[in-house]
């Protein structure tokens, strides 16, 4: 990922409307959403995180699939962006699926890259509307929303 320039912070709130993506089956993932939500949190976004709201019913079931799928895309398009949390060939085929959709309903999606050595399918990364790192979160521009290219190993 080409470094273009030091990307300032925004300071004070603002009014846009984040939907996190980003799986959170795993400890580690569950710490890259926990520090996303902060970092969030702090710049006054208000956002929805799946892994906040369970859903009624039992695990697994078509009924609860179903609705857990619902909420989401409901939260996607109530959304003014996505920020995905991406770990490349690692990567959640939900987490994926949320950023198609958002692209498709022409909602910026902040690819966030949480290694810096990995790998990205060109999918995700060109289907972004920027590619940034996951320690970059903090001082990204989301009022002129640069575009990073994705530079490293591509599938």
């Amino acid at each position: 990922m080409e470094k273009q320039e030091k990307r300032p912070a925004i300071s004070g709130a603002t009014q846009k409307r984040v939907y996190l993506a980003g799986p959170f089956f795993k400890k580690e993932e569950i710490g890259w959403i926990a520090y996303a939500e902060s970092v969030l949190a702090e710049r006054g976004f208000a956002f929805f995180s799946p892994m906040r709201h369970p859903v009624e019913g039992e695990p697994g079931t078509p009924a609860w699939a179903r609705r857990a799928f619902e909420m989401d895309r409901a939260e996607i398009d109530r959304a003014d962006l996505v920020v995905a949390l991406y770990s490349g060939s690692e990567g959640d085929t939900g987490t994926a699926w949320e950023c198609g959709y958002a692209a498709a309903r022409g909602k910026p999606v902040v690819l966030v890259h949480v290694r810096r050595e990995g790998d990205s399918n060109l999918m995700m990364h060109c289907g972004a509307s920027t590619n940034i790192f996951l320690d970059e979160l903090r001082e990204y521009d989301f009022e002129t929303m640069p575009a990073f290219e994705f530079e490293g190993k591509m599938f």
